[in-house]
C-alpha cells in the first residue's frame, strides 16, 4: 500500500512538472508572436516613413495599427544626423494595454528628396 503512495506522489510530480513546462511553452508562443507582430508593425512604419516624400519632418509622432488580428501602438522618433541628407528614425512598437513595455525596437535611415 505505501509503494502505491509513493508511486502516486512520484506520478502526480511529473505530470505537474509536464503540465507547467506545456503552459510554459505555450506562454513563449504568444510572446513570440506578439514580439514577430510587433516587428512587421515597426518594419511597416518604417517603409511608410522610406515612401513618404519629402521625408519625415524631425519630431515625435505616434499612433496605433493592427497586424494579425492584434493592435499594437507606436512611436516613431525622427532625428537629424551629422550628414544632411538623410534622417534617423527610432521606431518604438508595445502592446496598447502595457505602452511602456516595448515588444519591438528598429532603427532606420531615411534619404531626404534630392532639391532641384
Amino acid at each position: 500500500m505505501v509503494e502505491v503512495l509513493v508511486a502516486l506522489a512520484i506520478l502526480a510530480v511529473a505530470l505537474a512538472a509536464g503540465f507547467r513546462s506545456v503552459a510554459q511553452s505555450a506562454d513563449s508562443a504568444t510572446a513570440l508572436k506578439a514580439r514577430t507582430l510587433a516587428l512587421w508593425v515597426a518594419q511597416n512604419r518604417l517603409a511608410a516613413a522610406q515612401l513618404e516624400q519629402p521625408a519625415p519632418a524631425v519630431g515625435e509622432r505616434s499612433g496605433t495599427d493592427a497586424q494579425g488580428g492584434a493592435a499594437f501602438s507606436w512611436r516613431v522618433a525622427v532625428s537629424s544626423t551629422p550628414n544632411p541628407a538623410f534622417r534617423k528614425i527610432e521606431i518604438n512598437v508595445a502592446d496598447p494595454s502595457t505602452p511602456d513595455y516595448v515588444l519591438a525596437h528598429l532603427v532606420g535611415y531615411v534619404a531626404q528628396s534630392a532639391r532641384r
